[in-house]
């Protein structure tokens, strides 16, 4: 087995982490508060990188930590996102519409940046259109407030990357260490929250401690570290197709663990979100010469 392969393989188990994890911080917020939550979320992951990579943390500079700070503020309002997200709409949904920020990114990138996006970005935009009207929209074309915010998460992650990205250009700025502290600052800035709009407390069941302790350990700490160490092995457009998986996994978690049976025109929109996805990851034209190439050979 390849490197690539065995890369490919472990960013797969990260996305089905990631799929797993809209379930399990549905059963943890029968307990504790989204602030709360995230803090266990963010410190846990944080402390546990701290403790297995701490020869490589202990020299992180000044412009690195300034970046992490950025990226944490950033992460905050994804997670505020996702995690109240998950409180007023559907696991499928939350799956589903988390998963643009591929799309949005090139846009902000376009916006912010100058990044002239590709030509098929257009016609992804208006699949995405189509796919969130059929998946969210109610008989009085109304989206839930959930959807909102779950779209509001995508936007914020693709502003959390293109900082990122911005971060990681700058020759004093360390990556790994970066994804380290980003972990650090979004757990302090989720225990602020929390102290200030909630009533912190530990997970009363074992239940909700084990949720916890999943998306603490294997959906932040180990994802956020098999992620960077799998992406020195693979392709960036192997990373974007294998992460499209990640709504179809929450949406097989929420139909067998959660019950969940979304209208048929739901599931239309659902796949027309995950077919714009791929739209936007494959490189079609290089895939049809690939092939060309290879019938001419034969």
């Amino acid at each position: 087995m390849s490197k690539q392969v065995k890369a490919d393989f472990m960013l797969i188990l990260v996305t089905l982490c990631w799929g797993v994890s809209y379930y399990m911080t549905d059963v943890s917020l029968a307990d504790v508060g989204p602030f709360t939550l995230n803090s266990f979320r963010f410190l846990g992951a944080f402390a546990i990188s701290l403790i297995l990579a701490f020869p490589r943390l202990k020299t992180v500079n000044k412009t690195t930590l300034k970046y992490s700070m950025l990226v944490g503020i950033a992460l905050v309002f994804v997670y505020i996102g996702v995690t109240f997200g998950v409180m007023y709409t559907s696991l499928s949904n939350s799956g589903f519409l988390c998963a643009l920020t591929v799309v949005f990114t090139p846009i902000l990138a376009f916006i912010f940046k100058k990044q002239i996006p590709d030509k098929k970005l257009a016609v992804v935009v208006i699949m995405c259109l189509v796919g969130i009207g059929l998946l969210t929209l109610n008989e009085q074309l109304k989206p839930a407030v959930g959807d909102i915010l779950c779209i509001m998460c995508a936007v914020a992650y693709a502003v959390d990357l293109l900082i990122t990205e911005t971060a990681v250009a700058k020759e004093e700025v360390d990556a790994f260490q970066l994804g380290v502290f980003q972990l650090g600052f979004t757990g302090l800035f989720n225990c602020i929250l929390a102290f200030l709009t909630e009533e912190p407390h530990l997970p009363q069941s074992g239940a909700v401690w084990g949720s916890v302790i999943f998306l603490a350990v294997f959906c932040t700490g180990v994802a956020f570290i098999v992620q960077a160490i799998a992406q020195q092995y693979t392709s960036a457009s192997h990373v974007g197709v294998i992460f499209t998986l990640e709504p179809v996994f929450s949406g097989i978690v929420a139909f067998f663990l959660a019950g969940e049976v979304l209208l048929p025109r739901a599931y239309a929109g659902a796949v027309i979100l995950l077919a714009s996805l791929f739209v936007m990851e494959l490189d079609l034209s290089k895939w049809i010469h690939r092939n060309s190439d290879k019938n001419k050979e034969n």
